[in-house]
């Protein structure tokens, strides 16, 4: 096929935040828009040629146009291959595995996070570095610089790839891989948690609800929960992804997850509830009668980690971002272990996983994440809840009645102003 040279300008407005790039969906549907930020990626990343990125994104309203758009302009640009997952999905986490997994160069995730979906919702993009996680700030300044500047963006004319079928095709001289956006990651949280510990605290009567909100963890809850670990079935709900969301604001918080936060507070509440955002790197978790704020769950997480296998040696250190409260402070000093404050961004954890001073991180925007990835990961957050429940026994607040015994309790207030 031939490769396009498409003369274009600079389109105001183009600048990174601390996740990418985040526009109306209607702005990135603009002729050009998408394209200009692409190829400015290409250029502050020294280029596609003879690279392997990943692909993926949440599932949102123009993902699958999105995808198509950057396979033929990563093909144009001289790319090697490209892993994506199958319909184009990949959810955040599991596009940073597959990235680590795969030793590729980068990748490209479609997501605009826990902002709503559809024609009139929202659209985002970001480029992850080599080690899986956000670009930093400097190669974002870099995205910018170049949309500032460009002059032209390449574009094969090839037909679009059927992303719908798994295995290799190609795309001009560029490998396609299409694989499945779950099996990978499944099997990483395999070799993390006691998962026999977890069936038999199923298969003994625990009941639980996770809240996939019509988002991009659906398939990846109900394929470890309910196949694997043998929750009930249905105990996966809003299970199937969908552009707008089904109408729903795809952010884990007791506001936007009222109905799940009404079924724990029920007289027949289920033991444990969960639920995850738009591209499944953040999580909420609720125990019968009791919601868990962001920053206790992160500290319970790093007081109780060594119940599960890979962290049975013990924690290097911990991280918050600034906002997050002090809780998880408290455990590393019980535990002699170093805590490290950082900005919000969770690009901002980059350099101390990758320097191994630290283990766990979190911010008390319902994100939580470890070693592991280079991502915050939501599924992973509630897999090690259920193995810290699995060995322990006990409910949620017995668990977090007896954590404020021994390492005292936090207070903090998180207020969000919609829409401004």
């Amino acid at each position: 096929m031939t490769v396009r040279t498409v003369a274009t300008q600079p389109i105001a407005g183009q600048k990174p935040g601390t996740s990418g790039l985040r526009k109306k969906t209607r702005v990135f549907m603009q002729p050009g828009y998408l394209e200009n930020f692409v190829q400015a990626i290409f250029a502050a990343t020294g280029g596609a040629r003879g690279k392997t990125l990943v692909l993926g994104g949440d599932g949102r309203y123009f993902n699958a146009a999105a995808a198509q758009t950057i396979l033929k302009m990563a093909a144009a640009n001289g790319a090697a291959r490209v892993i994506v997952g199958q319909g184009g999905l990949l959810s955040t986490p599991a596009a940073s595995h597959l990235i680590r997994l795969n030793r590729t160069d980068g990748g490209i995730i479609l997501s605009a996070s826990h902002n709503p979906g559809g024609a009139g919702g929202d659209f985002g993009i970001k480029f992850n570095m080599a080690n899986g996680g956000p670009a930093p700030e400097a190669v974002t300044e870099a995205m910018y610089a170049a949309s500032t500047t460009i002059t032209e963006y390449l574009i094969s004319d090839a037909p679009d790839v059927d992303l719908g079928r798994i295995g290799r095709t190609s795309l001009d001289a560029m490998a396609v891989d299409v694989v499945d956006p779950v099996t990978d990651y499944a099997a990483l949280m395999a070799s993390l948690f006691d998962l026999d510990a977890i069936r038999a605290l199923f298969a003994g009567g625990f009941r639980m609800r996770f809240d996939a909100m019509n988002a991009i963890t659906g398939p990846y809850a109900r394929e470890i929960l309910e196949r694997r670990l043998g929750a009930a079935p249905g105990t996966v709900v809003n299970a199937i992804p969908l552009p707008d969301f089904g109408g729903l604001h795809p952010d884990p918080n007791p506001t936007w997850a009222k109905a799940l936060m009404d079924e724990m507070f029920a007289p027949d509440a289920p033991d444990f509830g969960a639920a995850s955002d738009g591209d499944g790197d953040r999580n909420m978790v609720v125990g019968r009668g009791i919601y868990v704020s962001p920053s206790d769950s992160l500290a319970v997480l790093a007081a109780n980690a060594q119940l599960a296998p890979a962290y049975k040696g013990g924690l290097k250190g911990v991280a918050r971002s600034m906002p997050t409260s002090a809780a998880v402070d408290r455990v590393a000093q019980a535990l002699g272990i170093a805590a490290y404050e950082t900005p919000t961004g969770w690009k901002f954890f980059g350099n101390l996983l990758d320097a191994g001073r630290v283990t766990l991180c979190g911010e008390e925007s319902f994100g939580t994440g470890s070693d592991h990835v280079r991502e915050k990961d939501g599924l992973w957050a509630v897999l090690l809840w259920l193995n810290i429940l699995a060995v322990r026994g006990g409910a949620v607040a017995g668990i977090m009645a007896q954590h404020w015994a021994r390492f005292g309790r936090n207070y903090y207030s998180r207020h969000d102003f919609e829409a401004i």
